[in-house]
């Protein structure tokens, strides 16, 4: 690699963790290229990027962002997986790491708080921001219906007992 294109994959790689909330750090030796065309596409469907590049130049890139503490990690053939929204990288990474043992999860980095392996699989145990959203619209979206069923509820009531009413008088 030149001196120029490694500067500008230095500076491409320290935006990405610059802007990332989520980084996660894996092994990736024994997998197939098919398998990772496999990864990079479940984790562009979630919204999260992997990565592989050169560890000296990652841990450069690392200087100056939150998640510089990953440097630690970055030792063999690692790939790095980062993301926006703090549950798509690791739920993507634990699932493929479930189906490929090659695939192995070393640790990673929201924000400044490291994360070591079971750190980043209770991260990915948690519903993702969109799963959240609809949680609170579904609880906020609930009284309204519930006052509506209750104002609804009497009327009903009232009609039927006057066809019961009705009924009863033209049997009679």
């Amino acid at each position: 690699m030149e001196r120029a294109a490694k500067k500008d994959a230095v500076e491409a790689l320290n935006g990405v963790f610059k802007t990332t909330s989520v980084a996660v750090v894996a092994h990736y030796s024994g997998l197939t290229v098919v398998q990772m065309q496999k990864l990079r596409m479940q984790m562009k469907q979630a919204g999260a990027s992997v990565k592989v590049s050169k560890n000296r130049l990652a841990k450069i890139a690392l200087e100056g962002t939150d998640v510089v503490a990953i440097g630690s990690l970055l030792k063999g053939p690692t790939v790095i997986a980062t993301s926006d929204d703090p549950v798509a990288a690791p739920k993507v990474a634990v699932e493929f790491a479930k189906a490929n043992e090659q695939f192995v999860i070393l640790g990673g980095s929201m924000g400044k708080t490291v994360l070591d392996v079971n750190g980043v699989k209770a991260l990915a145990s948690l519903p993702s921001l969109d799963e959240l959203r609809a949680k609170i619209l579904g609880l906020l979206v609930a009284p309204a219906t519930k006052i509506a069923q209750l104002s609804t509820a009497p009327a009903a009531k009232l009609a039927r007992v006057i066809q019961a009413y009705a009924s009863k008088s033209e049997a009679a």
